[in-house]
């Protein structure tokens, strides 16, 4: 049974606003007013006198779809007077993930053998690359390839062609080592969140090699970062990172293999926390309930 056929019948509701007495108790009543059963509940506040409030509450309703509309606008009229905003989301939908690559396969192939396993809770709709060195590959998974070349300090062309095929058929993006700055411009214009995968060697050893750069430096940590991706490069709200120790005796090719499997754990459990709705974005922060 993959993923999503367990949650068949189970929604997931996230909450956030001004922390304030009575939402846990709101919430939680409405559930039982539905006839629905909780399976998880997960609330943090960064403040408990005048901060924010978070929560994530997963559970059960038999025949959901049907019960859905009911139930929204129950929770329109209870949470109202909270001031709280709120999404309700059906988990046996899963999202649509589109992937952007670049020559670097470790994180794109990673990703669709996870989700051919039923291993991550999306669908993967296309990978557009601007090579072609992968598109056998992602052919080889039943997954459209797009090809889109992007050379020059002009990429609106590019972009263009990139958001003609993402408007209307995806959840979020995916960046798999996309070696292409991403505009503002495109940002704003495709319209669902884009998540990113680098080295953690950041701001240090910016720019090419940045493994033979480290390794002339002797780092003892190596490791790698997954965030939303914003128009500051490189800056936007951090999801997930992780860490491993090195040596002085390994080669910067040796570092270079041990980051890419620090890449593709730390990318897959982004995006299962991203399709799980595990993840609040609070300014350029994330609380993240795993």
């Amino acid at each position: 049974m993959t993923i999503i056929e367990a949650r068949r019948d189970q929604a997931c509701l996230i909450v956030h606003g001004p922390d304030q007495p009575g939402i846990v108790s709101a919430v939680t009543t409405l559930i039982t007013r539905n006839r629905a059963n909780i399976v998880s509940l997960d609330q943090y506040t960064d403040d408990p006198e005048g901060g924010a409030f978070f929560q994530r509450l997963v559970f059960h309703r038999t025949d959901f779809t049907a019960a859905r509309p009911e139930i929204e606008a129950d929770l329109e009229r209870t949470l109202e007077p909270f001031g709280v905003s709120w999404r309700l989301e059906d988990m046996s939908v899963p999202k649509r993930m589109a992937v952007l690559a670049s020559t670097s396969d470790h994180c794109l192939l990673d990703l669709l053998w996870r989700q051919r396993r039923g291993d991550l809770p999306v669908t993967i709709p296309m990978v557009i690359s601007n090579h072609t060195n992968v598109a056998e590959d992602v052919r080889s998974f039943g997954v459209p390839f797009f090809h889109v070349p992007s050379q020059g300090p002009d990429k609106s062309e590019a972009e263009a062609r990139i958001l003609e095929l993402l408007t209307g058929n995806v959840d979020f993006v995916v960046l798999a080592r996309y070696m292409q700055i991403i505009s503002g411009d495109f940002l704003q214009k495709v319209g669902v969140p884009v998540i990113n995968i680098h080295h953690s060697f950041l701001p240090a050893f910016i720019g090419a090699a940045p493994y033979r750069k480290a390794k002339e430096r002797g780092v003892k940590l190596i490791g790698a970062t997954s965030h939303y991706v914003t128009e500051d490069l490189d800056e936007g709200p951090i999801i997930e990172q992780d860490v491993i120790r090195v040596t002085h005796s390994q080669t910067a090719a040796e570092l270079q293999t041990r980051g890419a499997n620090v890449e593709r754990n730390v990318l897959s459990r982004a995006v299962i926390w991203h399709a799980e709705d595990r993840v609040i974005r609070n300014g350029n922060s994330t609380i993240v309930f795993n």
